[in-house]
């Protein structure tokens, strides 16, 4: 009993340092996400940013951040980390041909919001769907078609072609039959 009780204080005295160092990066790594957050947060009012654009670049900081932190403590503590980067790897090509559909509305709903071919508030028209568009997210678009809300997913959007009604320019878009 004595020699197990001297073989786990010697155990716990040679990784404490490393544990206090993991959870001292996993600290620092948190306090940089939280002031990363602060900036992406007062910039979106500094530079009227929309706010599916902000919400995406806030995920995107949080979760790199936090793998990056995970990453770093585990390879402290004297865990190979190779190995794990080269199975995330593989894991993210696996769930890319599985997710293949998701992450085309994912990059498609982030194109939109960066070149905003229409806005909340316009009137379009894409295939045989028409409304105003009163939701834009990542995945998906919400037309307002009187009593119907219609989901339209924003790879749809990207690909065919999309008329705005309401004549509302967008970054120097117009309809072409809008006379006025």
């Amino acid at each position: 009993m004595e020699k197990t009780l001297q073989s786990l204080t010697e155990l716990l005295f040679n990784w404490a340092p490393d544990i206090g160092i993991a959870i001292g990066i996993l600290l620092a790594f948190y306090i940089l996400s939280r002031a990363i957050t602060k900036i992406i947060n007062s910039s979106q009012s500094r530079f009227d940013l929309d706010p599916g654009l902000v919400s995406l670049v806030r995920r995107t900081n949080r979760i790199t951040l936090f793998v990056l932190a995970v990453l770093t403590a585990l390879g402290t503590l004297g865990v190979n980390i190779s190995a794990m980067v080269a199975g995330l790897g593989l894991t993210g090509f696996a769930l890319g041909f599985a997710l293949k559909d998701t992450i085309s509305n994912l990059l498609s709903g982030v194109l939109i919001l960066l070149y905003r071919p229409f806005q909340i508030g316009s009137v379009i028209k894409v295939g045989s769907f028409e409304g105003e568009v009163v939701g834009i997210d990542l995945r998906y678009t919400v037309l307002n078609s009187g009593e119907k809300k219609i989901l339209i997913p924003n790879s749809k959007l990207f690909t065919d072609p999309i008329i705005v009604l309401n004549g509302d320019a967008v970054n120097g878009l117009t309809d072409p039959d809008n006379k006025d």
